[in-house]
């Protein structure tokens, strides 16, 4: 993971191990296989094993990554090492001996010892090196039962490799265990060293030869043995700091209690833990070396934040709802509220609380439009304005009707205001039925947008259950997340572009949905140790985050994991990949469930912590599964007592290089400063300014948008799409943006074509189709589809198909395809 590294080495200031406090943090040195030692498996049954006790480990899975700056290295008591690295650089082995000689700790594991053949120091550092192997069932012997690193460790009998070892260090060196000789056909002749101790410098050294595949990494002996010698390798000191945080902390507390679901047939069903003030839930909480978490607000001024928005003064808006999931009312009038909370003395912590509008039921989204708000309460999208100034609603109009209310976490949700001018949202199952762009339809389970105006709505990317995640990249490719084990999607072609029938219009493209937390009291229904409630895909597009992670890391909120997990986004072909990059936020705090997350004003990323302990909606518990009989209520979800309705938390994330936003607030500016916006490093206010710009259509900025747009830039496509929502993008304008040289600018602009003789004429002239950028040509190709009457491109489409780069690539060949282009033979 690159970019992890990227974000230490961009920070200014950088600590030293010496002086950190509370939890213990290891860096874990992996590497990428998926057969030989797969650290990728078998790091998170470790993270997960010691979370609770407040040992974190960062993990990457390249050399330099983890030892080609000094100074990263430093922020971290110790590395852990896992993988097969057959080399190590002057620069690398230098960082980390020094690192271990200045007191820092050293875990090789396994075949750590075979690494870095190149450097005959490192045999020394570990204090031997692997020579070769047989593999059978063991139980290792401990030799000095009395040393720390192995007191009170339980011997592990299991599986693994027979390491036999070479280039033995005994200077400084203690035995702690030994293999003994299985019989005569074994490959040694006496008792092995396998886990021992030395230091070196100020530095210590823990290794053992155990740990081959999961029949040692998921046995609770192997982990003791790894936190042992872990606490043991960091030294006194450190230990001490850490043992003084832990009992610092408030201890978890619970109870047996009914009515906890026991989904996962476990012996007996998890007992029910007790919360935590908000400061308590933070000391269970990890974040990555780099980064702080903050928080923003909590319980009682927000309780139960279901979604986040901010203004274009830069204020957080927050529906909440207490009512969710069962308490529908026929009236659709209930207990839940839209407040706006504002931080006026810039210590980064809410002071001033205002309700903006209550009496809501199960309001699951809000965005901004025309000075007041469109919210989402099924069945109806309505529209809320203060009039008079004082931050209280009093205009309420319905802008649409029909969606469904039979499941309320399968409704609309994730409203926001996209680079069309529409505005864009998420369904679940629970679907919509009423009039659409194509007279009256139906559809579920994926994106849609509208007007602002809630008219024109159009179905545009068809997932596969229910979703809960929608987000733009600064290029304005659209991604998504579902709640059912796929966290991942890409919006790869608009599902209007198909007539009559259905077809592909999104895909999974997750490399693996499993998700990681660091604690082993995770309550889940189904595809356990999988994203079951994965929600939102924001991606890091500000300038305060890494170089490595913007425009690439997205944001995957895990709630029944207690966590919120990452991807990266990494181009392949036309589409995308998304890599799975673990956790950014995970909890020992069973109550923590992260169901939203978005870029801020600021250009950092808040969260939205439900804070409840029952975070299960359905299916409702039976004997057989979930090990007693419930009620379903009237949202679907099975009836709980132990649903929380007093708590909830706002958070910020704030990587340490961050700096203070450019901007803060856009309302009441002048339309220069609104063109000035489009430029900014935070694509919130990028797509702020825009809408402001297309809302108020102010007299003379045409020329300087268009000016921007000559330019290129990130600013150029906000540009483009201000000027056509302005109904200023001229025919001139629009050709030079689908002839210039900037991609992403061009791709908008073919996005920008409407479907008139006028917009054909400019869709051939240009040569789009041809274009060598395949994210070009996936739009231009998905653009042929709306002009599937048009006789030119009959004839351009059979040879378009005959390149191989576009039959071979899954979303160029499904457009080319996509029209049912009746006269052409495949």
């Amino acid at each position: 993971m690159a970019w992890l590294l990227a974000a230490l080495l961009e920070t200014a200031v950088l600590g030293l191990f010496s002086a950190q406090a509370g939890p213990v943090r290891v860096l874990f040195l992996g590497h990428d296989a998926e057969d030989l030692h797969p650290s990728d498996l078998y790091f998170p049954m470790l993270s997960q094993a010691l979370g609770r006790d407040a040992i974190y480990f960062d993990y990457v899975t390249a050399v330099e990554e983890a030892l080609g700056d000094a100074r990263y290295l430093e922020r971290f008591d110790a590395l852990l090492l896992y993988a097969n690295h057959e080399e190590i650089t002057y620069k690398q082995w230098e960082n980390l001996k020094s690192f271990v000689e200045a007191g820092g700790g050293f875990v090789p594991i396994h075949c750590a010892s075979w690494c870095f053949q190149n450097e005959p120091g490192f045999d020394q550092l570990v204090g031997g090196r692997f020579a070769h192997h047989r593999a059978g069932e063991f139980q290792v012997e401990t030799v000095q039962p009395e040393h720390p690193a192995v007191e009170d460790v339980t011997e592990l009998k299991a599986w693994d490799e027979t390491y036999v070892h070479k280039n033995h260090n005994e200077q400084d060196r203690i035995v702690l265990q030994v293999r003994p000789v299985q019989g005569t056909e074994d490959n040694i002749a006496e008792p092995e060293p396998w886990t021992w101790v030395r230091t070196q410098g100020k530095g210590r050294i823990f290794y053992t030869a155990s740990g081959h595949d999961e029949r040692v990494w998921s046995r609770g002996e192997f982990h003791q043995l790894l936190k042992q010698g872990i606490l043991w390798a960091i030294g006194e000191d450190r230990r001490e700091s850490y043992q003084a945080f832990l009992k610092s902390r408030a201890p978890l507390i619970y109870e047996r209690r009914d009515h906890i679901p026991n989904y996962e047939n476990r012996p007996e069903p998890l007992e029910f833990q007790f919360p935590l003030p908000p400061e308590e839930s933070m000391r269970y909480t990890q974040a990555p070396v780099g980064f702080q978490l903050r928080l923003f607000a909590s319980e009682p001024d927000i309780v139960n934040p279901i979604c986040l928005a901010w203004d274009e003064r830069g204020r957080l808006w927050v529906a909440e709802s207490v009512d969710y999931p069962n308490q529908l009312t026929e009236t659709r009038r209930g207990n839940d509220k839209i407040k706006i909370l504002e931080d006026n003395d810039g210590d980064g912590r809410c002071d001033q609380v205002k309700i903006f509008a209550d009496g809501l039921n199960v309001p699951t989204s809000l965005t901004f439009s025309h000075g007041g708000v469109i919210v989402a309460q099924a069945p109806e999208f309505i529209f809320l304005k203060d009039t008079d100034g004082d931050d209280v609603a009093d205009l309420r109009e319905v802008l649409n009707t029909g969606w469904g209310i039979e499941d309320t976490h399968a409704g609309p949700s994730n409203l926001r205001y996209g680079f069309d001018n529409h505005i864009w949202g998420t369904v679940g199952y629970s679907g919509y039925r009423g009039p659409t762009h194509r007279g009256t339809g139906r559809f579920s389970s994926g994106i849609f947008k509208m007007k602002p105006d809630g008219s024109d709505i159009a179905f545009l990317h068809q997932f596969n259950n229910n979703t809960w995640g929608l987000g733009f990249d600064e290029k304005g490719d659209v991604f998504g997340s579902t709640a059912n084990n796929n966290p991942a999607f890409f919006g790869g072609f608009p599902d209007t572009g198909y007539r009559g029938q259905q077809g592909r219009s999104a895909k999974m493209i997750a490399d693996t949905p499993v998700f990681h937390p660091i604690t082993p009291n995770i309550r889940q229904v189904d595809a356990f140790g999988r994203y079951t409630s994965g929600a939102g895909y924001a991606l890091a597009t500000s300038a305060n985050f890494p170089a490595a992670w913007r425009d690439v890391v997205s944001f995957v909120c895990g709630p029944t994991g207690n966590l919120l997990g990452s991807f990266r986004n990494i181009p392949e072909g036309s589409g995308y990949k998304a890599i799975n990059n673990f956790s950014i936020i995970a909890s020992a705090d069973e109550w923590f469930s992260p169901v939203a997350a978005e870029i801020g004003p600021d250009g950092n990323l808040w969260v939205a912590d439900w804070y409840n302990f029952i975070i299960q909606h359905n299916p409702t518990p039976s004997p057989e599964r979930g090990g007693y009989r419930a009620e379903r209520g009237m949202g679907n979800a099975h009836i709980n007592p132990n649903r929380d309705r007093r708590h909830g938390r706002i958070y910020r994330l704030v990587w340490e290089g961050a700096k203070a936003s450019n901007i803060a607030s856009l309302a009441e500016v002048s339309p220069r400063v609104l063109v000035e916006a489009l430029a900014d490093d935070n694509l919130f206010w990028r797509l702020t300014a825009q809408r402001l710009l297309v809302e108020s259509k102010p007299v003379g900025v045409a020329p300087l948008l268009r000016t921007l747009m000559a330019k290129g830039g990130r600013d150029a496509p906000h540009a483009l799409w201000a000027l056509q929502g302005m109904d200023q993008l001229d025919y001139d304008t629009h050709q030079a943006a689908l002839l210039s040289r900037d991609s992403v600018l061009k791709r908008n602009a073919v996005q920008a074509l409407g479907t008139t003789e006028v917009d054909l004429q400019l869709f051939l002239d240009t040569a789009v189709i041809t274009n060598k950028d395949p994210h070009v040509r996936r739009v231009a190709f998905s653009n042929m589809a709306h002009f599937y009457t048009h006789q030119p491109l009959k004839v351009a489409i059979p040879d378009l198909f005959k390149d191989t780069v576009n039959r071979n690539d899954e979303w160029l060949s499904l457009a080319l395809q996509s029209g049912n282009w009746e006269e052409i033979w495949w």
